[in-house]
């Protein structure tokens, strides 16, 4: 799907969090100039840092000589960032759920958890060092997993 991006901007950084705060607020502001509210960029604000010190602190383990790349490119509806470390990479399905009870005291999963729950989509690359986010304004709201069965009477 083709899309006319009204800001399209790249980055290579070092692994140091406050280049990652500052490219975060660059997306927020550009975000906040062409019309997204708080009450998405609220959201998209916790998915993005999530991803930035993920990729700082886990995939290049702070090393100075590592890079991350950011692309980030947005319409009035959708927005699509990508973030990339030169870390060795890891499997999203073995990070534990941070809801289930006997996680609720791990300090792990709780970030991706939140970018899975802000965002529209949220994919990893094979390797695990790369992540894809989108955020689309005009997608439906995720499927509830009540499992009440009560959804059935309404197809």
């Amino acid at each position: 799907m083709s899309h006319d991006w009204i800001c399209s901007k790249d980055w290579k950084i070092p692994s140091d969090t406050g280049d990652a705060r500052r490219i975060l607020d660059e997306v927020l502001i550009d975000l906040g100039e062409h019309g997204w509210g708080e009450e998405y960029t609220f959201g998209i604000h916790l998915a993005v840092e999530e991803a930035l010190m993920n990729a700082i602190k886990h995939g290049n383990q702070r090393d100075p000589e590592k890079y991350v790349t950011v692309e980030c490119r947005f319409t009035a509806k959708i927005l699509q960032i990508v973030i990339e470390d030169e870390g060795d990479g890891f499997n999203p399905a073995d990070v534990p759920d941070p809801t289930l009870e006997e996680n609720l005291e791990l300090p792990s999963g709780r970030g991706l958890m939140l970018m899975k729950t802000f965002m529209t989509t949220v994919d990893y690359n094979e390797k695990g060092n790369r992540v894809f986010m989108e955020k689309d304004l005009d997608a439906p709201p995720p499927d509830d997993d009540d499992d009440d069965d009560d959804d059935e009477d309404y197809l």
